[in-house]
């Protein structure tokens, strides 16, 4: 079932279906990766969400993928993606899953990934020069949280 549930939410990933990869977390989920390191229950949903929503706007997305490792309670994945980020600059980022399941459903992710070479990409000059800084790191995970907080308030926010 595992291998199922990896191709289905990788599969949605590839497509840009953050509805369908929001469907493949167990509601007591948690995901940690170098910008978003604490999400639980249905942040990490509402991430995958408002990040293939942006990826879909600015186009050129491309996802490989492949699994190194699964059985019925963990699996490793490794994925690089190929994006356009605000601003225009082209990121090429080579990450490494780890994956637990529970009731058929993801229940973590730990996405690792370097963010130092990530930044210089996806920030520009401000990343190529502080992106090896710890705060200059946490400023950039505050950030992202603050655009997460908006983006859920504004999926909760009624239809006009």
């Amino acid at each position: 079932m595992s291998e199922t549930l990896i191709r289905r939410f990788y599969d949605a990933f590839a497509a840009l279906d953050g509805a369908a990869m929001a469907a493949c977390y167990h509601r007591q989920a948690s995901f940690s990766d170098p910008v978003f390191p604490d999400l639980r229950g249905s942040e990490p949903g509402a991430m995958w969400r408002m990040l293939t929503a942006a990826a879909a706007r600015s186009g050129g997305f491309r996802l490989d993928y492949r699994i190194a490792h699964a059985d019925e309670r963990k699996a490793q994945v490794l994925w690089e993606a190929d994006y356009l980020y605000r601003g225009g600059r082209r990121v090429h980022n080579r990450a490494r899953s780890t994956l637990t399941f529970w009731d058929d459903a993801i229940v973590r992710q730990v996405d690792e990934f370097a963010f130092w070479p990530w930044s210089r990409q996806a920030l520009g000059a401000t990343g190529w020069l502080f992106g090896w800084l710890p705060a200059y790191r946490r400023a950039v995970q505050r950030a992202a949280r603050g655009q997460l907080d908006r983006f859920i308030e504004r999926e909760r926010a009624p239809a006009p």
